[in-house]
């Protein structure tokens, strides 16, 4: 065993016996630096990084100007605590991102620290506004790991295990997903059908959903069904809630998501890429209704921390500057290499995704479209053996997503996608 060996062996007998088995890990590597989509282990061993820390490195790991925004607000101060002595970067922030968000309305933005929270804010605003108890969220979403997160997530796997009872006023409706058999229309029918047996619509005060669903495996809400959700929340009176954790800025080649439909939502939670991999979210929204709270009402000791917002600054400077521009051309590209791999390999059931959001889906045959969560795991193995960074999702594990930086050099991602073919070759067993 050499030397290098041992220090990553040293570090996994370290976490078996100090780390609780419930945090699990993609990949049996521990970090020593990365910079842009490169990130290097502790023995030494370079990785082309599609993961970005679970997409929030759509800028790239330790991008210069994102590192000396930090530096500089560290030199000033760490924290003050926003309810108790104001700082400048926190309102700044707001600032633009009510600026960014989609509406020709006034906006107010409030940040906090991780998605889970801005989710939670987000359903206590939209509950305040509307005076009413009850959230509909849909069927294989994440809304993050907390009570309400997951009683808000529409998927058991992994997140819910025995940790109930769960959040009351929580309702699930079918997400569309036309590759599983239900289009716009059937998943707009059976939303009708739960205001009719379920929960009245006068009782609702939002519907929470990700314009890309996620952990769910990268599903695009069209268009039609994101304008027929307007339509209800208009006649009910109740709210739109996108969740943009993992789909805004930049992901999709546009700030946010849901801007690919032209639909305008109430209220919109952020979090992951916002700054840069330092810790912050927020709720951007229509200024009455984020107004609606009385003062105590929201907030958190370490929400909206001032090196995180100075990141958040420098990360849209980043993205306007040149990660939205890229994101269009990283987004080409992998749609176009994904669909050669569809045409290459037969275990491909789907390419699917929006922009650089990007995913295929592996199962057993093209015809009876079963998943195939054997095979995705051996692929994203077999990718790491040959210094490839992957991550799955999907309600059976079986979808292999690209979180790469949209900042990312064309060149290395070629190289990446190149990898994943290899891997993709080597998994099934094809010489």
């Amino acid at each position: 065993m050499t030397r290098a060996e041992s220090r990553t062996r040293h570090l996994l007998d370290l976490r078996a016996k100090h780390v609780p088995r419930g945090v699990s890990n993609a990949h049996p590597i521990f970090a020593a630096r990365a910079e842009g989509a490169r990130l290097w282990d502790v023995d030494g061993r370079e990785y082309l990084d599609f993961v970005g820390g679970i997409g929030v490195q759509n800028v790239g790991h330790s991008h210069p100007k994102v590192v000396n925004a930090v530096q500089a607000q560290l030199e000033r101060y760490s924290h003050t605590c926003f309810q108790v002595t104001m700082y400048e970067p926190y309102v700044k922030l707001a600032e633009r991102l009510n600026q960014l968000a989609p509406g020709d309305f006034e906006k107010k933005t409030i940040f906090l620290t991780t998605g889970a929270e801005a989710v939670e804010n987000a359903v206590k605003i939209a509950r305040a506004y509307t005076d009413r108890p009850a959230i509909v969220s849909l069927t294989s979403s994440f809304h993050g790991r907390t009570l309400l997160g997951m009683s808000l997530t529409g998927k058991a796997a992994y997140y819910k295990q025995n940790f109930g009872p769960y959040a009351p006023e929580v309702y699930h409706a079918p997400v569309p997903h036309a590759y599983r058999g239900r289009d716009t229309a059937q998943a707009l029918e059976a939303l009708r059908e739960l205001f009719q047996t379920t929960v009245d619509p006068s009782r609702v005060a939002a519907i929470i959903f990700e314009p890309v669903l996620g952990e769910g495996g990268f599903i695009p809400l069209p268009a039609a069904y994101l304008q027929g959700l307007r339509e209800l929340a208009d006649q009910h009176g109740f709210l739109l809630i996108a969740d943009e954790i993992q789909s805004g800025f930049g992901r999709t080649g546009k700030m946010f998501a849901i801007e690919h439909s032209g639909v305008v939502p109430d209220l919109i939670t952020v979090a992951k890429s916002l700054a840069g991999g330092l810790p912050l979210s927020g709720v951007i929204g229509r200024a009455e209704v984020m107004d609606a709270p009385a003062p105590g009402g929201l907030g958190g000791t370490y929400a909206g921390n001032p090196l995180a917002c100075a990141a958040g600054l420098a990360v849209l400077d980043i993205l306007e500057e040149e990660g939205l521009a890229q994101a269009d051309a990283l987004g080409a590209l992998l749609k176009d290499e994904f669909q050669r791999l569809s045409e290459k390999h037969p275990f491909v059931g789907e390419v699917r995704g929006l922009g650089a959001m990007m995913a295929l889906e592996i199962v057993q045959n093209r015809d009876s479209r079963t998943p195939d969560a054997a095979l995705t795991q051996r692929i994203i193995d077999h990718a790491r053996d040959r210094g490839l960074l992957l991550l799955k999702a999907g309600m059976h594990g079986s979808v292999i997503r690209v979180l790469v930086p949209v900042t990312a050099d064309l060149t290395d991602v070629q190289r990446g996608l190149n990898l994943l073919d290899e891997a993709m070759t080597a998994a099934s067993g094809v010489i």
